[in-house]
């Protein structure tokens, strides 16, 4: 039956459970809940215009796209969709079908320019530039194997220095709000972002579902956040760092690494048996550091760009 394409029925679980199953077959890299795919769509802002479409054949979701507009860049009309097709159902028309869907959607509400993260294999590739995409900056998924792989040694705090958690910070995150905005806003990418504001971060981010505040890690030095990372997780056995970042004043002095060992080794206690993350190609600082924990590349996703105006 060919596939159609339709909205994702945020009121049935067992479409947002379809809709998380399709994403972790064809991007096993990623941590993700039918509860946190929810609570993104909820929260988000109506000038992001945030939207989640399914192909569906056979009354089977084999399918998924996910598109929004980057309201919180500095640069207006630019537009984010991303499609993922279930391995089994490939080749139907789904993807062809959800991205010119996502496309004309993006368009209508003022996109200009389109942005898709492309998993770096010849037929994705293909697939993107037929659609007038061409290649960008490229990014690294990493695996750590936390069952079974050598994690460098605890490490102690050197004086004046104090390893905390997200959880510490229950009744007043503000100070991680902070950290979090100055190290994005250094962050490589196609789309500069802008955090500035507080109480939309707080329900988005800081609340997030899967942002397990045991072991999301923030490193004080002398009564002042300075470094931290930042951990999603399934409740099960995966583990995935969002981001780690140090502040530009106490940059070169370690403090990433004494955050992600801290939570490594706490989250090998807690039963988790693998790790992922993600780095820009570019960013060589932190790819070093997850080279020395361990970490190696298990795939590579590359940034295709498409101007529309």
């Amino acid at each position: 039956m060919t596939p159609i394409v339709r909205d994702l029925r945020a009121a049935d679980p067992a479409d947002a459970a379809a809709f998380v199953e399709v994403r972790r077959l064809a991007l096993p890299f990623l941590v993700s809940t039918a509860e946190s795919l929810l609570h993104v769509a909820t929260l988000a802002p109506p000038e992001a215009h945030h939207q989640q479409l399914v192909a569906e054949a056979d009354g089977e979701v084999i399918g998924t796209a996910l598109l929004s507009i980057a309201h919180d860049s500095p640069v207006p009309g630019q537009g984010d969709v991303n499609v993922y097709v279930h391995p089994a159902h490939l080749r139907r028309g789904a993807g062809g079908l959800l991205a010119r869907t996502a496309e004309e959607r993006l368009a209508a509400v003022g996109a200009r320019r389109l942005l898709s993260w492309v998993l770096d294999t010849p037929e994705n590739r293909a697939f993107a530039e037929r659609r007038g995409y061409t290649p960008s900056r490229s990014a690294h998924f990493l695996r750590l194997d936390l069952a079974h792989g050598a994690l460098p040694p605890p490490q102690s705090p050197p004086p004046g220095v104090e390893l905390r958690t997200a959880a510490d910070f229950t009744d007043d995150p503000r100070p991680l709000f902070d950290l979090d905005a100055e190290t994005t806003a250094d962050e490589p990418g196609d789309v500069e972002a802008e955090l500035d504001d507080y109480e939309q971060w707080v329900e988005e981010t800081y609340r997030h579902p899967l942002l397990d505040h045991s072991l999301s890690t923030v490193v004080v030095v002398d009564g002042t956040p300075a470094a931290f990372t930042a951990v999603r997780t399934d409740g099960r056995d995966r583990y995935f760092t969002a981001m780690t970042g140090t502040a530009r004043a106490f940059r070169g002095r370690g403090l990433a690494k004494l955050a992600k060992n801290g939570s490594l080794h706490r989250a090998r206690a807690a039963g988790y048996t693998e790790a992922f993350t993600g780095n820009d190609t570019g960013n060589g600082p932190m790819l070093a550091i997850n080279k020395w924990f361990g970490y190696e590349v298990c795939a590579t996703e590359v940034r295709h760009v498409r101007e529309i105006g």
